[in-house]
């Protein structure tokens, strides 16, 4: 079977190509209709550990990550501020302080209802939902049960990607926060 010794390379092209993380599920399915027998996922697995400890060498730029249930190529830390000043250069559509507190608020109380983003925030959150729905950060989950049977609003795969995270329970605990130490005035617990 010299064909699997080709492995790592054909999942490296497959997830260098995958605009998303791809599932383990999905690789397999490729390989084995490409290959027209059934690839063991333990052999998938060992070549994907292979690619990992490849990419963890000084000389690349990028890691092999498992993030959002897939794998993806993503660009390593230390070069976290040369890209930052050039996705600042770059972007010039970045969401307003109102959408990302309606993004924080859906991330930690979904599934929530618009009207109940609007009583929490105090505003009007169409536009802030609509733009979330756009950049597919967001998408609907649902209706709530109660009367009216609102539309309820969760985050995404994209979402995840996006912050680099596997689940919802990755995202930081509330008091993990703290607040600025040039703020005004006195934080009250």
């Amino acid at each position: 079977m010299e064909q699997l010794e080709k492995l790592p390379i054909w999942i490296e092209a497959l997830i260098f190509a995958s605009e998303i993380p791809l599932r383990l599920e999905d690789i397999q399915l490729s390989l084995e209709s490409f290959l027209h027998f059934a690839v063991p996922r333990r052999h998938i697995q060992e070549a994907i550990s292979l690619l990992k400890q490849k990419y963890a060498a000084d000389n690349f730029s990028f890691e092999l990550v498992e993030i959002a249930n897939g794998f993806q190529f993503l660009t390593k830390a230390e070069y976290q501020d040369l890209l930052g000043t050039w996705l600042k250069q770059r972007s010039n559509r970045k969401l307003t302080k109102s959408t990302l507190e309606t993004l924080a608020l859906i991330a930690y109380q979904q599934p929530i209802s618009k009207a109940e983003l609007e009583r929490i925030r105090g505003v009007n959150c169409d536009y802030a939902v609509q733009k979330l729905l756009e950049k597919e950060l967001v998408e609907l989950r649902g209706r709530s049960a109660e009367a009216g049977r609102a539309l309820l609003y969760g985050t995404t795969a994209k979402f995840m990607q996006h912050f680099g995270i596997n689940s919802i329970k990755d995202l930081p605990k509330l008091k993990e926060f703290k607040p600025e130490d040039n703020q005004i005035g006195e934080v009250l617990e």
